[in-house]
């Protein structure tokens, strides 16, 4: 029997040029090439964890317009239970602007519509299919009062919840909400974000840890790019090295890597061993265009892997 996970999040579509540099203040750059593809944090998180073998249950906030009509069809078509996503008939569907340069680096803007709008009072409805999961997996596209409620509800209900810290905070979050966290995983600024500490190198990187452990939560993952990730597990560091590729597109590789992560949890794969299977998927998604679509599937990570051993 798959896994069960439920992700908690947004849903977007993003509009893409990709260009030589990203433009400077004021710049104007000619000759890029544009496409447009479904995107968002949570909605990617919910593809990749599909595409990955999970029984995916997606919680989300949509508008009533063509992106959103669109978005609940590419769910259907990739097995995602669509029951729990709601209809806001106010506020448009999210958008995402994104500029990609010849090195892979990207920068995104947001117009968030009905994300913001997902309040507790949608997640009360979605109470069965988040009592019957084996992790709950967030991000930060959504109300922040969103995610505390159902951190909140995590402690009573003895469910555990994964929190993508992305897009990175603009203050620490609460001392309520780190400590009933199982796993929280930032990329390098996001810690630096949550902590102060600057994270440069695998010294700072435990600094960082240790201090986003001693607010409560159980594991920390920092994901640290081309040197990999830095795992935090009872006190004890853990360096996993990263998958060598040459990277097209780092749009959503965290979050096929936060993806993999609660499948591979959720499977019975111990931290290691989730960890390094997250970083070959996040390997295969770099070398792909696009938020969505860049996501492996399952047979192309098992794949990966028996051509390493």
């Amino acid at each position: 029997m798959s896994s069960k996970i439920v992700v908690v999040g947004s849903t977007n579509t993003d509009m893409v040029i990709k260009a030589d540099h990203l433009p400077k203040p004021g710049e104007t750059i000619l000759g890029g090439t544009f496409f447009m593809n479904p995107g968002g944090k949570g909605a990617n998180q919910a593809v990749a964890a599909a595409r990955l073998g999970s029984n995916v249950t997606f919680i989300s906030k949509i508008g009533n317009d063509i992106f959103g009509r669109q978005a609940i069809q590419l769910f259907e078509e990739e097995g995602i239970n669509t029951s729990y996503i709601f209809s806001d008939p106010n506020n448009p569907s999210g958008v995402a602007l994104i500029t990609i340069d010849n090195q892979a680096e990207n920068c995104i803007v947001v117009a968030s519509g009905a994300n913001a709008l997902l309040h507790p009072k949608d997640i009360v409805k979605a109470m069965p299919a988040i009592e019957e999961a084996s992790f709950v997996l967030m991000q930060l596209e959504i109300p922040i009062d969103t995610v505390e409620f159902i951190t909140d509800m995590a402690i009573r209900s003895k469910m555990r919840i994964i929190l993508n810290p992305a897009p990175a905070p603009t203050k620490a979050l609460s001392d309520n909400l780190m400590k009933n966290l199982y796993i929280i995983t930032p990329n390098r600024v996001e810690a630096e974000m949550l902590t102060g500490i600057k994270v440069n190198d695998i010294d700072s990187a435990k600094l960082a840890a240790k201090a986003l452990q001693d607010k409560g939560v159980k594991i920390v993952i920092i994901t640290l790019g081309e040197q990999g990730a830095l795992v935090l597990d009872n006190n004890v560091f853990i360096e996993i090295p990263a998958e060598k590729v040459t990277a097209v597109d780092t749009t959503a590789a965290g979050d096929v890597f936060n993806a993999a992560l609660a499948v591979a949890l959720s499977e019975g794969r111990y931290i290691v061993d989730a960890v390094k299977y997250a970083n070959k998927a996040a390997s295969i998604a770099v070398t792909r265009l696009g938020a969505q679509s860049s996501a492996p599937y399952k047979s192309e990570v098992i794949l990966l892997a028996n051509v390493e051993k």
